[in-house]
């Protein structure tokens, strides 16, 4: 159970952006590891969010069914400034709340509230990014998504099996996600959001 006070706490898209600018100023990344290379990811990720913030075009179906939220939700999102999957979905979600006044969408880094996380694992593990919808009046959960399109999630998982190096994986990765260009993401909250109105209508 997240408490409602979690989400004072938590940041914007911009407070998040802000953040992620200062660590690129300072040479530096979030959470405990701060070496040069996960410091050289959060300036690249951030390249990727500018980048994508101003190319995501939203499917017409997706805002249809946006427009057809009554109540008002909670996006919370567990991050941190180095992980690729979160550069590379984050803007998506930002592109949804823009088009959607009942979205709100927070920000929390991962590694500062991991009893949050441990609560919304995948396959036992702290994978991030972790995106946690609530219903704002109630704090009802409604669903969660992440760490990356369920396609990519089997890629992912097979590379893992198979022991490749973490840089042959973050490439294979990288061009799975310039090659769906966000379409993937998309149709999959277009699904998520298309169950929560047919429930809310039972």
């Amino acid at each position: 159970m997240i408490r409602s006070e979690t989400f004072q706490h938590a940041m914007d898209y911009q407070a998040y952006l802000l953040l992620m600018n200062r660590l690129v100023a300072e040479g530096r990344t979030s959470g405990s590891n701060q070496s040069e290379r996960y410091a050289a990811y959060t300036k690249l990720n951030l390249q990727r969010m500018q980048r994508l913030d101003k190319t995501i075009t939203l499917l017409p179906e997706l805002i249809a069914e946006l427009s057809k939220l009554k109540s008002e939700f909670v996006c919370l999102v567990l991050t941190e400034s180095w992980c690729g999957d979160a550069a590379q979905n984050i803007p998506i979600f930002h592109s949804m709340e823009k088009v959607c006044p009942n979205i709100q969408l927070k920000f929390l880094l991962r590694d500062e509230h991991l009893e949050i996380m441990d609560q919304h694992l995948t396959n036992g593990s702290r994978s991030i990014p972790k995106l946690i919808c609530f219903e704002k009046q109630s704090m009802k959960l409604l669903f969660t998504w992440g760490p990356r399109p369920a396609e990519l999630q089997k890629i992912a998982l097979k590379l893992i099996q198979e022991k490749v190096s973490p840089d042959e994986k973050a490439l294979t990765l990288q061009k799975w996600y310039n090659n769906d260009k966000t379409m993937s993401v998309q149709h999959e909250f277009h699904q998520l959001i298309k169950q929560h109105l047919n429930s809310e209508g039972k």
